[in-house]
């Protein structure tokens, strides 16, 4: 009995330091009640290179990269480069006639996007091409993008913000009760969180796909450092530590 109640108090004081850690987002659904969104500065034209890891992804990679095409930001300045990753498909064939940048990657050992997105960029950089980029939109082979997507994130990185993320939600909402739970998330962290965020002022939530971030704040963490499972997380935190 006594190993039973010192289980339940560990239980107890657990539970109790979980929602003192997730009370400041009970706090987020009253800011927008009280805090107004700012208007955007005059927009620059920055110029992004789009970021996409894909594992065989030949099926669903030329809707991305269609997306991308009829971006309604000027096309200049828009360049997308793709690393292929342990693929055994025509990913990279794929992307290639699609007009991207195509680099290969076989690695067995070094596995996940973070290593891709690492090894993208550092044969960017070899190959003298990151420093003719003002910033770096990082996106999945599944995702679609509105025709006014790169406009708005343009928006955000053109009022001074180093790293930033965009709305996201569900193309398969009511497929089954998974994807209108991943849907449901995905509100949560833009509308929620995000909103919320950028109203007071502090780190935006990167959630895996949809986000970018400046040459300048790349040069800060020394190149795509970033390999645990949630690689997204690990460089929000970074970014949050480091101003």
């Amino acid at each position: 009995m006594e190993i039973i109640q010192a289980l339940r108090l560990i239980s107890i004081i657990l539970s109790v330091m979980l929602s003192i850690c997730y009370l400041y987002q009970f706090i987020y659904l009253f800011v927008p009640f009280f805090l107004k969104r700012k208007a955007h500065k005059d927009a620059s034209q920055h110029r992004y290179a789009v970021l996409v890891a894909a594992r065989n992804e030949e099926n669903v990679l030329p809707y991305l990269l269609d997306s991308i095409e009829a971006q309604d930001y000027p096309k200049e300045l828009v360049d997308v480069y793709v690393v292929a990753d342990n693929c055994t498909d025509k990913t990279a064939e794929c992307a290639a006639q699609h007009g991207a940048s195509v680099y290969q990657r076989f690695n067995k050992v070094q596995v996940g996007k973070g290593y891709a997105l690492n090894y993208l960029l550092g044969r960017m950089k070899e190959d003298g091409k990151l420093d003719t980029y003002d910033a770096f939109l990082v996106f999945d082979a599944d995702n679609l993008l509105s025709p006014n997507y790169i406009t708005e994130m343009n928006k955000t990185c053109s009022d001074g913000f180093e790293a930033f993320c965009g709305y996201r939600n569900s193309k398969n909402y009511a497929d089954n009760w998974i994807s209108a739970g991943y849907a449901l998330w995905f509100l949560h962290d833009s509308v929620h969180l995000n909103q919320s965020r950028m109203l007071v002022g502090t780190t935006c939530a990167v959630s895996g796909t949809g986000f970018g971030f400046t040459r300048k704040t790349l040069e800060s963490c020394g190149g795509w450092n970033f390999f645990t499972l949630t690689e997204d997380i690990e460089f929000d935190t970074w970014c949050a530590t480091h101003g």
